[in-house]
């Protein structure tokens, strides 16, 4: 019964994960011209503020719950996601989105090179599969040409830094503490994100329909998005969810053909299928054969 209730709790995690990845999919679509009259920085530090504000309100006492190392530990991981989502963000000022979208992606390398490095993790060879089949995938999706230069580089810091966050959630979250270590998380966000733009003003959306793509992604995506990922992270190893997520992108496509009228392309299609047959790849071949343990530390 014990292993029963396991496999029901991994698949739901897993099932988590990939809905969050359709939250960040829809997310290209929704904003795609949020950003030509809000301030990318100013739409993440109104993003981050509103979403901890509103888990505040609805659990008040998860933070007080919190031990002190586990505080400690959601700062660090909120440091890392926040100073990610900046990195990312200045990155997007250099190089095309495309080509940022697959920098970006390449977390689901980084992942396993760091799980093995930091948790001491056997990355076994099916999984090793699965990380390229999703790098290529990713490359089809994304990628018409790329010359490495500033914007690049510091997109590729801000996927190591998504890539530590992963990481981190799957050694030191727990499901009891998901929701405090979420809310401490977004605070972290939001603070980094405001130092980050308020020196020269925060400019805030001045149309209705811009407001609720805020909300949405505020509440939606950032704050349900991180609290499912949180507590799915606690019972799923680094590596696995980093291959789930990988499926952003091809979410952003299928909603870009669905709702914002682009055509279905060789490269969507191949693309997607490669990076979907990665996901199904750690999901259905045997756990013994795709995952080790992954250890809880607490340091």
């Amino acid at each position: 019964m014990d292993a029963e209730q396991n496999r029901r709790t991994t698949l739901l995690a897993a099932g988590a994960l990939l809905g969050l990845a359709a939250c960040w999919g829809s997310t290209f679509f929704l904003i795609k011209d949020l950003l030509d009259r809000v301030p990318t920085l100013d739409f993440l530090a109104l993003r981050f503020t509103i979403a901890s504000l509103a888990l505040l309100v609805v659990a008040p006492k998860a933070l007080g719950r919190l031990s002190p190392q586990v505080r400690r530990h959601a700062v660090v991981l909120g440091g890392l996601y926040g100073v990610a989502q900046i990195l990312q963000t200045a990155g997007l000022a250099h190089t095309p989105a495309s080509i940022s979208g697959f920098v970006t992606g390449l977390y689901v390398v980084c992942t396993p090179l760091l799980a093995a490095a930091i948790l001491r993790t056997r990355i076994p060879p099916v999984t090793w599969v699965a990380v390229a089949l999703a790098t290529v995938g990713l490359g089809v999706l994304a990628l018409n040409g790329v010359s490495i230069g500033f914007g690049e580089l510091i997109t590729l810091a801000s996927a190591v830094l998504y890539a530590l966050h992963i990481v981190g959630l799957g050694a030191w979250s727990t499901a009891q503490d998901a929701v405090g270590m979420t809310i401490l998380q977004i605070m972290v966000i939001a603070v980094l994100c405001i130092l980050a733009t308020v020196h020269d003003g925060i400019v805030l959306p001045d149309r209705t329909g811009d407001w609720m793509s805020v909300v949405y992604m505020a509440i939606v995506v950032g704050a349900l998005g991180l609290l499912g990922q949180t507590w799915a992270q606690a019972h799923l190893p680094p590596t696995r969810s980093a291959i789930i997520m990988s499926m952003e992108p091809v979410f952003a496509s299928v909603f870009a053909v669905w709702l914002g009228g682009e055509d279905v392309t060789a490269r969507l299609l191949v693309g997607g299928a490669m990076v979907l047959v990665a996901m199904l790849t750690v999901e259905l071949a045997p756990r013994r054969a795709v995952e080790g343990e992954v250890p809880h530390i607490a340091v």
